[in-house]
């Protein structure tokens, strides 16, 4: 986002007008009461005035939602986000979302790849996607006056995709080797397996890419079907930021997506439940260098009340690693510990949310001989969050949590305030620093997939501002305390406690 509009944009507040004292210049050091029956203004004087732009949101016959807000900007960024992902596939099908990714660009009816490629960067634009467990995403980066190309370039390679033979052999080559890239990736393996145990038998244990197995004999029937299943208009946000005018955004999407079905008669397909489980998965090699562990409990999915005490308590537990200075003196509690036990070398909290359920837990590399009191010191802060978290911590917590969030959506970082973190395919562009008009399209599609509505930063703002200590420790009691974990490990884990003596980790004992 363009530091100018977007800056705006992203420090709205709520001014409680009917309590402030505004201390008045001069030697009286006098104190004005201003209240809503002293303001000289008329009524709309009393209304919270917020210099942002407005998220527009119109629905089509077909059950699509257009969502945009306008900032003005020379540059926009418009996108396709569906309700659909890898949680939607079987075992047979699993990585077919993914798959089909792929063949988006690869050809239409009307263009060639080499068509779709040159006018895209004859625009100056840029094109992408991604797919997550729940979500898969299109969308296109252009100049503001380029918009109506890049929505029918949208629609066309959603819609009329030739998905033709060669070239899906020749994507099963690609997939298979970012599959191989992804191997070398211990976080993202980690998580895999985290995801394996705690939702193992369902869609959410299964990974994005899918097996070696499956990738080799998905053919186009697969992808077809999967697109005729689940590419229907009540799945489906077409989202804006930047330069559009949403009334020419409508227009648009009536023209080229008017034509989507809505859902059957006998509904969408329902969201596969997903049971999480307790336990664990352990991948011993004593040969690699250090200890790769992600341990993790089940939290609440996208909408539900506890996810912001979740999201507080995440922000408290912080991350670290060896190259942040301050060392002894950070602020996070298990930060100082870490460091001063040289207990490792980083760590990293995580709140993955889903719709019906979600993951909040602690990634961690260490050294193979300080695995056991690194696991025990995260264990005993997470206990301490449910017995003992003080109202400064969650002050300072509740701080860090809204000036991320403000950050977000200034595209200075690289996870979103409300979505951190589902892991996604492909994801170069959506994880690597964005600016311009990305983070606000990002923020628009994916809210309005979760909750059907844009929530505003006012409003997330007071939520946060409404959590106090005794919020966290009853939020953590509910989700940490005496509850099984999710625990997966890889390397040399020789030290890593019995899975039974973890779990006796989550409670406490008055000694």
């Amino acid at each position: 986002m363009a530091a100018s509009t977007a800056g705006l944009a992203a420090r709205r507040l709520f001014l409680p007008w009917s309590a402030r004292l505004v201390r008045a210049s001069g030697s009286g050091e006098r104190c004005v009461h201003v209240g809503t029956g002293r303001l000289r203004a008329s009524k709309a004087a009393t209304e919270v005035i917020l210099n942002v732009p407005e998220t527009r949101v119109s629905p089509l016959e077909n059950g699509l939602q257009v969502a945009s807000e306008d900032s003005g900007l020379s540059t926009c960024t418009v996108g396709l986000w569906i309700d659909a992902g890898s949680r939607y596939e079987n075992e047979k099908n699993n990585g077919t979302a993914h798959f089909l990714e792929h063949m988006a660009f690869k050809g239409t009816k009307k263009r060639s790849q080499l068509d779709l490629e040159l006018e895209i960067e004859n625009m100056g634009a840029h094109l992408n996607a991604y797919t997550s467990r729940e979500q898969t995403v299109y969308y296109a980066k252009a100049f503001s006056k380029d918009l109506p190309r890049a929505v029918e370039i949208l629609a066309d390679i959603i819609q009329n995709s030739t998905l033709g033979e060669a070239e899906i052999e020749r994507e099963r080559g690609v997939i298979l080797r970012e599959m191989q890239e992804v191997e070398t990736n211990l976080q993202e393996v980690v998580f895999d397996y985290l995801h394996a145990t705690a939702y193992q038998k369902t869609a959410l244990g299964r990974t994005i890419l899918g097996p070696t197995e499956n990738i080799k004999s998905i053919n186009r029937n697969d992808l077809v079907e999967y697109i005729t299943t689940h590419y229907k208009g009540p799945r489906m946000v077409l989202a804006a930021a930047g330069g559009v005018c949403h009334d020419e955004l409508l227009d648009l999407a009536k023209c080229h997506f008017g034509n989507l079905p809505s859902a059957p008669e006998g509904g969408l397909p329902p969201l596969p439940p997903c049971r999480f489980t307790g336990s664990e998965i352990r991948i011993r090699d004593d040969k690699m260098p250090l200890a790769h562990m992600a341990i993790a409990v089940e939290a609440a999915g996208w909408s539900h009340p506890d996810t912001i005490p979740l999201m507080v308590a995440n922000t408290l537990i912080g991350n670290w690693d060896r190259s942040f200075g301050g060392g002894v003196n950070l602020s996070s509690k298990l930060a100082q510990i870490a460091c001063h036990g040289n207990l490792c070398h980083s760590f990293q909290s995580f709140n993955t949310c889903y719709t019906d359920t979600g993951l909040w837990g602690l990634y961690m590399v260490c050294e193979p001989s300080t695995v056991q009191d690194m696991v025990h010191f995260v264990q005993r802060e997470w206990i301490r969050l449910c017995t003992s978290a003080t109202e400064n911590e969650v002050a300072r917590a509740k701080n860090l949590l809204k000036t991320n969030m403000l950050l977000q959506l200034d595209g200075e970082t690289y996870e979103s305030f409300l979505f951190l973190v589902e892991v996604c395919a492909d994801n170069s562009d959506i994880f690597s620093p964005i600016s311009g008009s990305t983070p606000i399209c990002e923020d628009i599609g994916r809210q309005m997939l979760c909750y059907k509505r844009r929530i505003p930063i006012p409003e997330l703002e007071a939520r946060i501002e409404a959590i106090d200590a005794q919020t966290i420790r009853e939020v953590c009691t509910k989700y940490i305390y005496d509850k099984h974990p999710a625990v997966a490990a890889v390397g040399p884990i020789e030290q890593l406690p019995e899975y039974n003596k973890i779990c006796s980790g989550m409670y406490w004992l008055r000694e």
